[in-house]
């Protein structure tokens, strides 16, 4: 049989997707998966223990670990890890939950009991349920439970992105066991693992974006809360979807008040659709000219993704001009620029396409020195609240790749050059080249001498004495 007849079969699977037959089999077998990962590949085991204060040693880990509680009531956790150095033993319960399902705060609370039985140092859990604010838990218990043992939360795409940063870009040394985290990775990418990336604004998204538009939607609404709720979800998967992407750590940036406090931020994304019928959100991305400034306008159904960075310190208007434009030279000619003049309170606006052909378009009122630059993309909203054709949250996540990858990838920031060295009087006439009767002179040369005066008397000192010599070897050459 020659390559061209091989039937097209499906490669063995370390950790096969087939054969799920419900929830509590889906849960099992991620649990499973995962935990055997992190106990088989060392790298990426210390990467997701490493942020709850685990040491460097061995991970074991185990499924289904039965405890009985105080009162008699026999549990039973989805895992649990344990890692030993030396004499410090770090122990964490594991509550994993796939698809639609979620944690409870009744379940959470006994497995935080557990612990503090135990002696264990946190509970994690694990669900498609996206932490609005890194650090926090989208399941609020009493604060009593949490003075002795830690309570983690990670999403399923969190999990996911922090296996391909670790085999794609930080690297695992060992070829087997890279082969066993790209296992992994293909097993959390597979539909039938339950383990979904964010794909639902809720069932009040429509009503809430109909409410905006028509100028009718309330500060006190639930609803609005709920959908804002939802945004900020979804500004944390997208930073986390690009970051697994570009193989770096971009995060979404917020005012401390808003991540101390995830309330803030929520008051603050419904007071904006309120106000101004648009939802925001700020996307950090390491080693870029800005910030990548992502706006929903509600009402005229667009996305807007843009970035602000400051225009060189020198030279005319026309020169900070071209020199943004010879950044963006690929770029398409819809994005828009803006430039803005010092002390100035509105922009020169106009698409990237025309101010390649008239660059006088971007110069200020009153000819202004251009302070700063923004370059936008706007791009139609999607209208539908899941993922798929028409869809609200791809619509968002396609304008964010297609933004940083058009646009923000090529900017620089404007450096200014190096000075220049000057040379003094002195210098210049000590690097000036001799002459030929100076080559042949015996005599060194005073470096020290800075008296201008002093400098021709030697000169012509150190050329007499040359012209001496040369006289008394013709009178030599003669006798």
């Amino acid at each position: 049989m020659n390559e061209h007849d091989t039937p097209s079969w499906e490669s063995a699977r370390l950790i096969p997707v087939s054969g799920i037959r419900n929830a509590r089999e889906e849960e099992r077998r991620a649990t499973s998966a995962l935990l055997a990962v992190l106990s088989a590949v060392d790298e990426f085991g210390l990467a997701f223990i490493k942020p709850y204060g685990a040491p460097k040693g061995r991970l074991q880990a185990y499924i289904e670990v039965t405890f009985e509680l105080a009162d008699g009531r026999c549990v039973r956790p989805d895992g649990l890890i344990q890692t030993t150095r030396g004499k410090k033993i770090w122990t964490a319960l594991i509550e994993v939950k796939t698809g639609s399902n979620r944690h409870t705060r009744e379940q959470i609370e006994t497995y935080l009991d557990i612990a503090k039985e135990q002696g264990f140092d946190c509970v994690i859990t694990i669900s498609n349920q996206i932490a609005r604010i890194p650090g926090e838990h989208p399941v609020e218990v009493e604060k009593r439970k949490l003075k002795k043992v830690a309570l983690h939360h990670l999403s399923w795409s969190r999990v996911l992105t922090e296996a391909v940063l670790q085999k794609s870009h930080r690297g695992v040394a060992d070829p087997d066991q890279a082969w066993i985290l790209g296992e992994l990775i293909r097993y959390l990418e597979h539909p039938n693992a339950g383990s979904v990336d964010f794909s639902d604004m809720g069932v009040h998204w429509v009503g809430v974006r109909d409410a905006v538009k028509n100028g009718t939607l309330r500060q006190l609404d639930k609803k609005a809360i709920e959908v804002a709720g939802k945004w900020e979800e979804l500004v944390s998967f997208a930073a986390l979807r690009l970051g697994r992407k570009l193989g770096d750590d971009v995060q979404e940036v917020l005012a401390p008040k808003e991540r101390k406090d995830i309330s803030v931020r929520i008051d603050n994304i419904v007071e904006e659709m309120v106000r101004r019928s648009t939802m925001s959100g700020v996307i950090r991305i390491p080693n870029t000219v800005g910030d990548i400034i992502l706006r929903v306008h509600l009402r005229a159904q667009q996305i807007e993704a843009s970035v602000k960075m400051d225009a060189p310190k020198t030279g005319r208007a026309i020169t900070r001009i071209n020199w943004l434009l010879r950044q963006l030279k690929s770029t398409s000619p819809n994005v828009r620029l803006d430039s803005w003049g010092i002390r100035a309170r509105s922009s020169m606006s106009e698409l990237l396409g025309n101010v390649r052909n008239n660059q006088s378009l971007l110069i200020p009122i009153d000819n202004r020195e251009i302070a700063s630059f923004a370059v936008s993309l706007t791009r139609t909203m999607g209208l539908k609240r899941s993922v798929g054709k028409q869809s609200f949250i791809d619509s968002v996540l396609h304008t964010l790749d297609d933004f940083y990858g058009d646009v923000v990838q090529h900017l620089k920031e404007w450096q200014p050059p190096a000075p220049t060295l000057q040379r003094s009087e002195v210098e210049e006439v000590e690097t000036k080249p001799a002459s030929s009767t100076a080559c042949d002179s015996t005599e060194p040369i005073d470096n020290t001498i800075t008296d201008r005066e002093s400098v021709s008397r030697d000169s012509s000192n150190a050329t007499l004495e040359p012209n001496k010599s040369h006289q008394a070897d013709d009178a030599s050459r003669r006798s």
